[in-house]
């Protein structure tokens, strides 16, 4: 299947933690990140086609910030392949620069090595 992808997915190695921002109740861990997207894991299902503000904890100060807040629309959610948890796909919304220069950051200096 061709993929319409533009940027490789990355894994890091961390799996940071991603809170709903209204509710800042955490919605899952980070398994990988583009500046066009990010999947979680979770222990409970999320719902598809909704769109959601986020805080990614990030695991040190970059470009003088702790977090990484961002609009990010929920695409598909599905079974890990470890059975008591969920993965879901996000597509982010109007990503600024700013931002796309911390996901950078992150899977430069974070990032799992291919």
């Amino acid at each position: 299947m061709k993929s319409d992808r533009k940027f490789k997915r990355r894994h890091l190695v961390y799996y940071l933690r991603v809170f709903d921002l209204p509710s800042n109740k955490l919605l899952g861990h980070l398994v990988d990140i583009t500046p066009e997207g990010i999947m979680l894991i979770s222990d409970s299902p999320i719902e598809a086609n909704k769109t959601f503000h986020l805080r990614l904890i990030l695991p040190a100060e970059i470009l003088a910030k702790k977090n990484l807040d961002f609009e990010a629309k929920s695409l598909w959610s599905k079974k890990d392949i470890n059975a008591d948890f969920f993965d879901t796909g996000f597509h982010l919304i109007n990503v600024k620069l700013e931002e796309i220069e911390i996901i950078e950051y992150l899977t430069t200096e974070f990032g799992m090595q291919d």
